[in-house]
Protein backbone atom coordinates (compact mmCIF):
# COMPACT_ATOMS: atom_id res chain seq x y z
CA UNK A 1 0.00 0.00 0.00
CA UNK A 2 1.65 3.14 -0.92
CA UNK A 3 1.16 6.03 1.36
CA UNK A 4 1.56 10.10 0.01
CA UNK A 5 4.76 11.81 1.72
CA UNK A 6 4.97 15.98 1.19
CA UNK A 7 8.16 17.13 2.10
CA UNK A 8 8.22 21.40 2.60
CA UNK A 9 11.67 23.03 1.24
CA UNK A 10 13.70 25.02 4.11
CA UNK A 11 15.57 27.68 3.65
CA UNK A 12 18.87 27.01 4.83
CA UNK A 13 19.88 30.66 6.40
CA UNK A 14 23.42 29.52 7.55
CA UNK A 15 24.69 27.89 4.59
CA UNK A 16 23.32 30.80 2.42
CA UNK A 17 25.58 32.90 4.65
CA UNK A 18 28.55 31.15 4.37
CA UNK A 19 28.26 31.19 0.48
CA UNK A 20 27.64 35.11 0.48
CA UNK A 21 30.61 35.60 2.43
CA UNK A 22 32.45 33.61 -0.01
CA UNK A 23 31.60 35.60 -2.72
CA UNK A 24 32.35 38.91 -0.75
CA UNK A 25 35.57 37.66 0.47
CA UNK A 26 36.89 37.03 -3.09
CA UNK A 27 35.43 40.63 -3.96
CA UNK A 28 37.22 42.11 -1.00
CA UNK A 29 40.64 40.06 -1.66
CA UNK A 30 40.08 41.17 -5.46
CA UNK A 31 40.50 37.24 -6.33
CA UNK A 32 38.53 35.27 -8.93
CA UNK A 33 36.29 32.29 -8.40
CA UNK A 34 38.17 28.66 -9.08
CA UNK A 35 37.52 27.87 -12.43
CA UNK A 36 34.04 26.24 -12.42
CA UNK A 37 33.32 27.47 -9.50
CA UNK A 38 29.52 28.37 -8.65
CA UNK A 39 28.70 31.55 -6.97
CA UNK A 40 25.48 32.47 -5.08
CA UNK A 41 23.70 35.49 -6.76
CA UNK A 42 22.09 38.37 -5.08
CA UNK A 43 18.58 36.81 -5.77
CA UNK A 44 19.42 33.24 -4.62
CA UNK A 45 19.18 31.41 -1.73
CA UNK A 46 20.35 27.95 -0.56
CA UNK A 47 17.35 25.55 0.88
CA UNK A 48 17.03 21.73 1.67
CA UNK A 49 15.18 18.89 1.55
CA UNK A 50 14.80 16.14 4.40
CA UNK A 51 14.21 12.69 3.39
CA UNK A 52 13.04 10.47 6.03
CA UNK A 53 12.20 7.73 3.76
CA UNK A 54 13.79 7.16 0.87
CA UNK A 55 12.20 4.52 -1.09
CA UNK A 56 9.58 7.04 -3.51
CA UNK A 57 8.63 7.99 -6.19
CA UNK A 58 7.50 11.60 -7.61
CA UNK A 59 3.69 12.43 -7.82
CA UNK A 60 3.77 16.38 -8.14
CA UNK A 61 4.91 19.47 -6.87
CA UNK A 62 3.02 22.11 -4.28
CA UNK A 63 4.24 25.72 -5.12
CA UNK A 64 2.47 28.57 -4.79
CA UNK A 65 3.35 31.99 -4.99
CA UNK A 66 1.47 34.92 -3.22
CA UNK A 67 2.43 37.42 -6.46
CA UNK A 68 3.71 37.53 -9.57
CA UNK A 69 7.41 36.41 -10.10
CA UNK A 70 9.71 33.64 -10.91
CA UNK A 71 11.11 30.53 -9.35
CA UNK A 72 14.02 28.99 -10.18
CA UNK A 73 14.78 25.96 -8.31
CA UNK A 74 18.21 24.19 -9.34
CA UNK A 75 19.24 20.98 -7.34
CA UNK A 76 22.66 20.00 -6.53
CA UNK A 77 24.30 16.71 -6.93
CA UNK A 78 25.03 14.16 -4.60
CA UNK A 79 28.70 15.07 -4.85
CA UNK A 80 28.52 18.36 -3.44
CA UNK A 81 29.18 18.83 0.55
CA UNK A 82 28.50 22.25 1.04
CA UNK A 83 30.45 21.89 4.73
CA UNK A 84 33.96 21.03 2.92
CA UNK A 85 33.78 22.37 -0.26
CA UNK A 86 32.62 25.11 -3.02
CA UNK A 87 29.57 24.35 -5.08
CA UNK A 88 31.19 23.83 -8.70
CA UNK A 89 28.93 24.59 -11.71
CA UNK A 90 28.97 20.79 -12.84
CA UNK A 91 27.29 19.85 -9.78
CA UNK A 92 24.29 21.68 -10.62
CA UNK A 93 21.76 19.43 -11.96
CA UNK A 94 19.66 19.91 -15.09
CA UNK A 95 16.71 20.82 -15.89
CA UNK A 96 16.00 22.82 -13.68
CA UNK A 97 12.13 23.37 -11.96
CA UNK A 98 10.85 26.93 -13.18
CA UNK A 99 8.28 27.89 -12.02
CA UNK A 100 6.00 31.45 -12.38
CA UNK A 101 2.90 33.44 -12.34
CA UNK A 102 2.09 36.42 -14.86
CA UNK A 103 0.98 39.65 -13.33
CA UNK A 104 -2.29 39.13 -14.81
CA UNK A 105 -3.18 36.13 -12.57
CA UNK A 106 -5.75 36.42 -9.52
CA UNK A 107 -5.35 33.35 -8.16
CA UNK A 108 -2.57 31.49 -6.34
CA UNK A 109 -3.32 28.32 -8.05
CA UNK A 110 -2.81 29.95 -11.46
CA UNK A 111 1.18 28.81 -10.59
CA UNK A 112 2.67 27.54 -14.05
CA UNK A 113 5.69 25.59 -14.60
CA UNK A 114 7.30 23.76 -17.52
CA UNK A 115 5.43 20.38 -17.25
CA UNK A 116 7.42 17.83 -18.69
CA UNK A 117 10.51 19.79 -17.00
CA UNK A 118 9.47 19.74 -13.40
CA UNK A 119 8.43 15.88 -13.98
CA UNK A 120 12.05 15.07 -14.95
CA UNK A 121 12.88 16.87 -12.16
CA UNK A 122 10.95 15.42 -9.96
CA UNK A 123 11.75 12.17 -10.66
CA UNK A 124 15.69 12.86 -10.24
CA UNK A 125 15.23 13.98 -7.22
CA UNK A 126 13.25 10.89 -6.08
CA UNK A 127 16.44 9.02 -7.69
CA UNK A 128 18.38 10.80 -5.54
CA UNK A 129 16.93 10.38 -2.34
CA UNK A 130 17.61 6.46 -2.79
CA UNK A 131 21.26 7.51 -1.39
CA UNK A 132 20.74 10.44 -0.08
CA UNK A 133 19.22 12.39 3.79
CA UNK A 134 19.58 15.93 2.60
CA UNK A 135 19.66 17.64 -0.99
CA UNK A 136 20.59 20.83 -1.41
CA UNK A 137 19.07 23.47 -3.38
CA UNK A 138 19.70 27.12 -5.33
CA UNK A 139 16.33 29.03 -5.11
CA UNK A 140 16.73 31.87 -7.72
CA UNK A 141 13.88 35.06 -6.91
CA UNK A 142 12.72 36.61 -10.22
CA UNK A 143 10.31 39.59 -11.72
CA UNK A 144 9.10 40.33 -7.92
CA UNK A 145 9.37 36.98 -6.56
CA UNK A 146 10.91 36.59 -2.53
CA UNK A 147 11.60 33.77 0.07
CA UNK A 148 8.60 35.89 1.67
CA UNK A 149 6.03 35.26 -1.64
CA UNK A 150 6.59 31.75 -1.84
CA UNK A 151 5.51 28.38 -0.37
CA UNK A 152 7.03 25.23 -2.07
CA UNK A 153 6.62 21.60 -1.47
CA UNK A 154 7.24 18.43 -3.05
CA UNK A 155 5.00 15.31 -2.75
CA UNK A 156 6.09 11.52 -2.96
CA UNK A 157 4.60 8.37 -2.89
CA UNK A 158 5.83 5.90 -0.80
CA UNK A 159 5.72 1.88 0.57
CA UNK A 160 4.36 1.83 3.86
Amino acid sequence: MAKTLELPFRPDPQLTEVMRLRVQSLQQRGQKRQDGERLLRPNEAVYRLDFGEQSLRFSHWSVRLAQPGRLTVTATSQLWTPDLTHLMTRQLLEPPGVFWRAAGDVSQAATKCYEAEAREFGERIAELAKVRKVMYFLFAFGDGCSPDTVDCSITFTGDC
